[in-house]
């Protein structure tokens, strides 16, 4: 053999214990006394042995259990485990654990806002870049049997960081397919038009507060900040036949108005000139009525004093009567033959009687005279 000279495989006629070549294992109590020479050598002179050790594992026990403190940062929760087995979500600041391997702690970040994009994807790393339509997630029908395109952003966050670890998987795919559903249900809830106009707004907050729900139902300890809705239009292909038929929808509603403002016009003088009449004739009325009792008054006045001084009465009918006759006439007055003389001439030119000139009352008239 190779080793027969040198006293086999391990040498010096030693076997793999460190005793002769007989090849016998040492004794036990030899390698215990050995093992302390060891130990002594380590341990300070003077510390006595059974204390020192006492010391140390006081020491380990100490360190062992100081490793359960912990610090959660602003932006984190604590998720406590025991055994693996969640028991306790802790806020920012110290806390303490049972140590390793009986409970250990999970800190993840719970303030970061987390973005899904449903019915497009950015092309760019930003995600300001172009971006490519996904149309299985964008086109969807709308409560009056319409087809619309809408890209929509959802914005959310960890609310339970406990609830969000343990209770759902695949989070982002669970929160896309919820956004989805809600909006589904939201867009069939609201006519194209709408929707395409100043419901914007309004599908936002309705989306996010059913998304919020459904999220809620399922105990995912995520909070929805935000839906903003990027953009909504019919679909690409039937662009060109909605366009004609908003065209015609704005000739309807321009033609509406038109004809509203008319009506606004003409009804309102109408009725002015209906009310104007019927209170001209309400006051002609009042005045025929109140003419034709003073009139009657007035004759039952004359026939009573006619009843009392009759020749007296007629003389004042007559000279009334010749006065409202003579008012408005032109008269001419000459001299009698007892104011000297012989009478009139034989001829005289006696003009017609005139009517009044205007603006001159009856008694301007009967002061005209000729030469």
């Amino acid at each position: 053999m190779p080793w027969s000279n040198q006293g086999g495989p391990w040498g010096g006629g030693q076997g793999p214990w460190g005793r002769g070549s007989g090849g016998q294992p040492p004794n036990l109590e030899d390698l215990l006394r050995q093992g302390q020479d060891r130990f002594k050598r380590f341990v300070p002179k003077g510390a006595g042995g059974p204390r020192a050790i006492l010391y140390i594992l006081v020491g380990g026990l100490l360190l062992w259990l100081a490793s359960g403190i912990y610090r959660v940062q602003p932006d984190e929760q604590g998720i406590v485990m025991r055994f693996g087995g969640w028991i306790a979500t802790t806020d920012p600041g110290l806390h303490y654990h049972l140590p390793t391997p009986i409970e250990w702690v999970i800190t993840p970040k719970v303030e970061r806002i987390n973005s899904i994009d449903i019915g497009f994807r950015a092309l760019g790393e930003t995600g300001r870049g172009p971006k490519r339509d996904v149309p299985e997630e964008s086109l969807m029908l709308t409560g009056d049997q319409n087809i619309i395109d809408i890209d929509v952003s959802v914005l959310w966050k960890v609310n339970d960081a406990g609830k969000f670890l343990f209770n759902i998987r695949e989070p982002e795919l669970t929160v896309k397919t919820a956004a989805e559903s809600a909006l589904r249900e939201i867009i069939g809830r609201i006519d194209i038009q709408p929707a395409l106009t100043e419901a914007r707004r309004a599908i936002e907050s309705d989306t996010r507060i059913l998304l919020q729900s459904i999220l809620d139902t399922y105990g995912s300890g995520i909070e929805i900040t935000q839906v903003q809705l990027q953009e909504v239009h019919p679909p690409t292909a039937v662009t060109d036949a909605f366009n004609d038929v908003q065209r015609a929808l704005q000739d309807r509603d321009r033609l509406q108005n038109e004809a509203d403002a008319y009506r606004n016009d003409v009804l309102p003088r109408a009725r002015g000139d209906a009310v104007k009449q019927v209170q001209d004739a309400s006051a002609y009325r009042e005045k025929v009525i109140n003419e034709a009792e003073g009139n009657a008054q007035r004759f039952l006045s004359v026939y009573k004093e006619y009843k009392q001084a009759k020749d007296v009465t007629l003389k004042r009918i007559y000279l009334e009567t010749l006065e409202d006759i003579f008012r408005g006439t032109r008269k001419v007055i000459v001299g009698g033959a007892s104011e000297g003389g012989f009478g009139v001439a034989p001829y005289l030119p006696i003009p017609l009687p005139m009517p009044p000139e205007p603006g001159r009352g009856a008694a301007g008239a009967a002061k005209d005279t000729n030469p």
